[in-house]
């Protein structure tokens, strides 16, 4: 037991110096390429945060436990959010975000409805997998068709590259790359481990999915939101929430149903999914310009989280 406790610490330390390693060859290469920082969180941190969810579930499904596939995707996301933004936004509070968000905003509403819609046929098989995954590409051609037209001028440049003046283009890929590498490897570390505690303590597997997987699934987006709140690089936070969420959705579940049909639970349908939605609206009043998260906001959406597992835990 101790041994498990020592590399779940082992493994929380690779993953905050991974979200560390990550945003900061994030931010250079965005300085450098003239790259919107949003963008990049779109993109290059929001694949990396989500590669766990995408191991998992495609093991998930290969092992003939689909159930487990889909709950750790919606519960991902709905700790993205709750969880994710909240805690770091209890400590420091969390400012608004620039307008360029809003868009990408909405994608994820939409492909939280697309995804809803789907998983109402009660399974998610290779047709609807293909609707998914092809949403995706859609939205990933758009994001990068949209940066491709923006350049930053000169002045953003001359202020943005304080952050990391003297970092060489090919020493931020290698920090990229030891993210990239870093965050599937804590998060793995970190859910065995947490897995192992849980079975000592005689937790029920089934709990255990619904509740320590999707957590620890959300631990590098949660490690690269406390990096970039602290950096005060609001949009590249956000932007990496709302990237891996419709990573998530559209990407993830597209792919994984490649490999066997998922079966939608009954509950989700009723509940979970709902839950999803609901978390994701609760973003609006800081994207559009509404005000944004103090504090107590963040304790608020910490609770919300709180009261969401309690009733998980009890059905």
């Amino acid at each position: 037991m101790l041994y498990s406790f020592l590399v779940a610490g082992f493994g929380l330390v690779v993953l905050l110096l991974s979200g560390d390693f990550l945003l900061r060859g994030a931010i250079s290469v965005s300085n450098k390429l003239g790259i919107s920082k949003l963008i990049i969180g779109l993109t290059v941190v929001a694949f990396g945060t989500s590669a766990p969810e995408l191991l998992i579930s495609i093991r998930a499904v290969l092992d003939g436990v689909s159930g487990l596939a889909i709950g750790n995707v919606v519960g991902s996301n709905i700790a993205n959010i709750l969880l994710v933004i909240g805690l770091p936004a209890s400590v420091a509070g969390l400012p608004l975000v620039g307008t360029e968000t809003q868009k990408p905003y909405l994608i994820m509403i939409a492909s939280s409805i697309l995804f809803i819609s789907v998983s109402f046929f009660g399974v998610i098989n290779l047709t609807s997998g293909l609707i998914l995954f092809f949403g995706f590409v859609f939205v990933f051609t758009y994001t990068v068709v949209t940066a491709s037209k923006k350049t930053l001028t000169p002045s953003m440049n001359i202020d943005e590259t304080r952050h990391d003046p003297n970092t060489k283009t090919i020493i931020a890929i290698f920090l990229i790359l030891l993210g990239l590498v870093g965050l599937p490897l804590g998060t793995n570390l970190f859910v065995d481990s947490a897995i192992a505690i849980s079975q000592g303590f005689g937790v029920s597997e089934a709990l255990i999915g619904l509740t320590l997987v999707a957590v620890g699934t959300s631990l590098p987006e949660l490690a690269t939101m406390i990096v970039a709140t602290f950096r005060r690089e609001t949009d590249l936070a956000i932007g990496n929430i709302i990237g891996s969420n419709v990573f998530n959705l559209l990407a993830i579940m597209g792919i994984s149903s490649f490999f066997g049909n998922i079966n939608v639970p009954t509950e989700f349908l009723k509940f979970d999914l709902w839950c999803m939605l609901f978390s994701s609206l609760l973003l609006a009043p800081v994207v559009f310009g509404w005000f944004g998260i103090s504090r107590v906001g963040g304790v608020f959406l910490i609770l919300i989280y709180a009261v969401y597992l309690s009733f998980v835990v009890s059905v």
